[in-house]
């Protein structure tokens, strides 16, 4: 099975619901860091990956129809090469208020909370994070708005810019089904587009209260 969906959305754009989205609508099951965290025979490969060593994304995503969400968003240039029929999901939000989400959410999660976690998994799941988003992607500057935000507008522009446009699918959060079942030719479901994983329940599920 390949990858049918690729979201090279960052995270706290949505992904948990557009992975829930994605998996109602047929295209499932979806890769997320909730994959990472829920199978931890999972994570040495993608430690491997954020040490850069060369990884078999086929094996990586053995049974996954779709992926959004970090850890696979940091390596989508890789995967739409690897998966050149593949679409492409961009979930973008305004930069102001995914900053203010990353900061109550996974922020504190690589940061303050690194190696305090309630067990070893969750540690080097953070430990990982830690090194592939805070320092790779931000330079460890993931708590400067500025820096953070034009990071985030820079990802969003080099996306749009390098693939196709009958290939790429810009998502604004909230946007529902309409936007999403039109890119991937399914009807619109009935039921309403699911809304889940707020800060809130990030915080309490990871024990965040700083």
């Amino acid at each position: 099975m390949a990858l049918e969906v690729i979201g090279a959305g960052f995270g706290r754009t949505g992904t948990n619901s557009l992975r829930l989205a994605l998996q109602h609508l047929g295209f499932g099951p979806c890769h997320h860091m909730f994959e990472v965290r829920d199978n931890p025979q999972q994570l040495p490969a993608w430690e491997a990956a954020a040490r850069g060593e060369a990884v078999d994304w086929d094996a990586m995503f053995q049974g996954y129809r779709s992926q959004v969400d970090w850890p696979g968003a940091a390596y989508w240039r890789q995967l739409a090469a690897h998966y050149p029929d593949a679409k492409v999901l961009l979930s973008v939000r305004d930069p102001d208020a995914w900053f203010d989400s990353v900061q109550a959410t996974v922020g504190p999660f690589m940061t303050v909370m690194r190696g305090k976690h309630s067990n070893a998994h969750m540690n080097a799941i953070s430990e990982m994070c830690a090194d592939f988003i805070a320092r790779d992607i931000f330079d460890n500057r993931m708590d400067d708005r500025a820096h953070a935000t034009a990071v985030f507008t820079a990802h969003v522009d080099e996306v749009r810019d390098t693939l196709p446009a009958d290939r790429l699918l810009v998502y604004e959060t909230g946007s529902g089904w309409g936007p999403l079942c039109d890119f991937l030719d399914v009807p619109v479901p009935e039921e309403p587009y699911p809304n889940t994983n707020s800060s809130k329940e990030f915080r309490a599920q990871q024990g965040i209260t700083t």
